[in-house]
């Protein structure tokens, strides 16, 4: 399915992370991402669209990936702009929503990003499992990415399989008429057979250039991470920092 009325001229204004599979560091590239970009002078802010797994809390249910986001962003806006599904069952999207009774709509997706867009230099959208996990009865996230206009960075999960899913998944993207801006290899297993040539294969392969290579670490630390992603070749993506909000600052009132 198409959305011609969503359309949004905002296509400069961040990243959409994708993935391999789930598991694969999306969470975790998207925060290094937007730490990166403050550090650059960006007004950053990240956005979870769809997240199932979610925890029950006294402010509703909550994503721990949309938390991690909202911390390493430099503005804050409300929860439910970042996270406009939270789902509590760890199942697919669409199944998950369908047992809370909910309908997962692109056009309400795209006008919470709209309104991070107005208050930020960039916006990191991170998905929810791979390239075509569905969301409804006929979208995808392959159409979510359509209807928000933005650019792709992949994050391959480097183990044995990944050579076949990220070349599925990058041909896929080009196939929807998508920009795949970059891709990352991320290092999510302590020994990988052959590290190095499965980067090269993947390098050949890939029609995108490596926005980054991160080696396992024991802990999870998106400020780790942002060290070993080419933060300047993704900011050359992007119009120059015009936004003048104060770090940790909600854009706009009402929000």
């Amino acid at each position: 399915m198409t959305y011609p009325s969503l359309l949004t001229p905002h296509s400069s204004r961040g990243f959409f992370i994708t993935g391999t599979d789930t598991g694969v560091g999306k969470t975790l590239v998207a925060a290094g991402m937007l730490s990166g970009f403050a550090n650059l002078g960006y007004a950053t802010v990240g956005m979870k669209p769809v997240a199932s797994g979610c925890r029950e809390t006294p402010a509703g249910l909550r994503s721990e990936d949309a938390e991690t986001l909202l911390r390493y962003s430099s503005v804050t806006p409300a929860y439910r702009d970042v996270n406009p599904y939270a789902l509590a069952p760890p199942i697919a999207p669409h199944l998950a929503a369908a047992a809370a009774g909910v309908e997962i709509r692109i056009e309400i997706i795209r006008n919470r990003f709209d309104r991070l867009v107005a208050g930020a230099d960039v916006v990191v959208v991170e998905g929810i499992g791979g390239w075509l996990v569905p969301l409804n009865r006929d979208d995808t996230v392959a159409e979510l990415v359509a209807a928000l206009r933005l650019p792709v960075i992949l994050v391959v999960g480097i183990r044995l399989g990944c050579l076949n899913h990220a070349m599925l998944t990058a041909k896929a993207i080009r196939a929807a008429d998508l920009e795949l801006a970059g891709w990352v290899a991320n290092c999510i297993e302590p020994q990988v057979a052959l590290f190095d040539a499965n980067i090269q294969a993947l390098r050949e392969r890939i029609p995108a250039p490596l926005m980054g290579v991160i080696p396992h670490f024991d802990s999870d630390s998106p400020e780790k991470i942002t060290g070993h992603l080419e933060m300047k070749h993704l900011a050359e993506i992007l119009p120059k920092p015009t936004t003048t909000l104060s770090p940790n600052v909600a854009p706009g009132s009402g929000i």
